[in-house]
């Protein structure tokens, strides 16, 4: 009961920029709120409403007409501004968490470090944030935390909309949509830096970036994905900062990883990696074969042509899947190992691969958390690249009607595109194929007669002769 009359307290006495007095003027606490906001409006911004979403707009007013803040927020007003589809529609509201789930007959509460709602339509998951504050004095009930490097440990501290923005990570991300008046509004420039392709990080870059790691990460996607420029000042302290990614939960940054390279624009995501230095903390084994001047492998270049090939399928509307792109992007790694182990423990080859596979994901996995049903297949597409040259007899039928053939013939393709020495052994595959019944019998007999070794008869043991005995004649 008490509960209930504190939450109903907290509706009436909360600041809100829509409230007025008696006389119809705006509150004090709305004519600061007033004063702060560039209202950038409809016919500036050009933001079509049919492209805003159904479902994120009932949310925001089901929000403003229960009393609260709602606003349409961050990369989805951002890609409707550059004329972009948004993959995702998020709401901000100063309601609190545990007050906005009630609104909603399916929210959910979820998070500890950060409490989000999730109300849930069909398919469509609309996420719906409370307005966040700085965290430079930390509260003493716990709900703002930060370690002793400045890493945001929780991060419970709500404020206003004018605090929201200033705690978002860039300009370009803090631009707020309010589905009544049908305006943007833009407390840090972000819409001019916008306009010029700039990304700009909020308040202090250095502090940001310690705050919050994978803000680094953050700014080399939205970078590649929007063909930005990242502002000198924001871009300055990333590569020396970059090896506290390795501080960050591997679980998080598989995660961020994805959506690095599987959102469309790969290759530019690597090269912005590269560029920043943020390559190494994420494929630590990978760099260092990249930095070794007498690497004999096409190593580099696999990378980028298999970076391509996502980004190619997507562009077509195909799947693509993250264990294909952790087998070619840790295929030479694997490569180095294995040999090694077959030179220095006399191994044979499979078991030497196999070997080198658990080695090589087990460190993989300690800044990447690749789940099981990943890794499983990046071992069974390695394990096919012992197995294709392998063709004789009904090896080639067998090895086709396989789950990972695809995959592995996929990755046999990227490592003679990208320079490796197979003799020609993907352009037989790829012939293979397509061709008829018929075609692939010769194919299959012209290899037993170059590649299938003669057998030298065994010949048979003398038998010792039986020495006769005197009584035969």
């Amino acid at each position: 009961m008490l509960k209930t009359i504190s939450k109903a307290l907290g509706k009436v006495f909360r600041s809100n920029p829509h409230s007025k007095n008696d006389d119809g003027t705006l509150s004090p606490s709305s004519m600061i709120t007033e004063a702060k906001r560039h209202r950038v409006s409809e016919e500036e911004h050009k933001i079509p409403r049919r492209l805003l979403d159904d479902n994120a707009l009932k949310v925001a007013y089901r929000l403003q007409d229960a009393g609260y803040d709602g606003f349409l927020v961050g990369g989805c007003i951002r890609d409707l501004l550059l004329n972009k589809k948004p993959k995702d529609f998020d709401v901000a509201t100063n309601a609190h968490p545990e007050e906005a789930a009630e609104l909603f007959r399916r929210g959910r509460l979820i998070g500890r470090r950060f409490k989000l709602v999730h109300v849930r339509y069909g398919r469509d998951l609309i996420e719906v944030a409370t307005f966040r504050a700085s965290h430079d004095s930390q509260p003493e009930d716990g709900s703002g935390e930060q370690c002793d490097s400045g890493m945001i440990l929780r991060d419970n501290v709500y404020g206003t909309i004018e605090d929201d923005a200033l705690r978002r990570d860039f300009t370009v991300n803090a631009l707020y949509y309010c589905p009544k008046d049908h305006c943007v509004y833009d407390f840090t420039s972000g819409f001019d830096d916008l306009k010029n392709g700039v990304l700009r990080m909020i308040g202090d870059p250095e502090d940001r970036y310690k705050e919050d790691p994978v803000r680094m990460l953050r700014a080399a996607r939205f970078a590649a994905k929007l063909d930005f420029t990242i502002e000198p000042a924001s871009e300055r302290p990333i590569p020396a900062l970059a090896p506290m990614l390795k501080r960050i939960a591997p679980a998080r940054l598989f995660d961020e990883t994805l959506k690095l390279f599987q959102s469309g624009h790969a290759l530019q995501s690597y090269q912005q990696l590269r560029r920043l230095e943020l390559f190494e903390p994420i494929f630590s084994q990978v760099q260092t074969l990249l930095d070794d001047p007498h690497l004999d492998m096409p190593l580099e270049r696999l990378i980028e042509n298999a970076l391509k090939n996502t980004d190619r399928r997507l562009a077509q509307r195909k799947s693509v899947t993250p264990a294909f792109l952790f087998a070619a992007i840790l295929w030479y790694p694997t490569q180095k190992r294995m040999q090694q182990l077959m030179r220095e423990q006399k191994m044979p080859p499979l078991p030497a691969l196999h070997e080198a596979a658990n080695q090589v994901i087990a460190e993989q996995v300690r800044s990447t958390a690749i789940p099981r049903r990943f890794s499983t297949p990046i071992r069974e597409i390695w394990e096919m690249q012992l197995r294709l040259p392998r063709r004789q007899g009904h090896r080639a039928h067998r090895l086709m009607e396989m789950p990972r053939f695809r995959a592995a013939y996929d990755l046999l393709l990227l490592r003679e595109n990208s320079g490796e020495q197979l003799d020609g052994l993907s352009q037989w595959w790829t012939d293979f194929q397509n061709a008829n019944t018929e075609a692939q019998s010769e194919m299959l007999n012209g290899l037993d007669k170059i590649d299938k070794p003669r057998r030298s008869r065994r010949k048979k043991p003398n038998k010792p002769r039986k020495e006769r005995s005197g009584n035969e004649s």
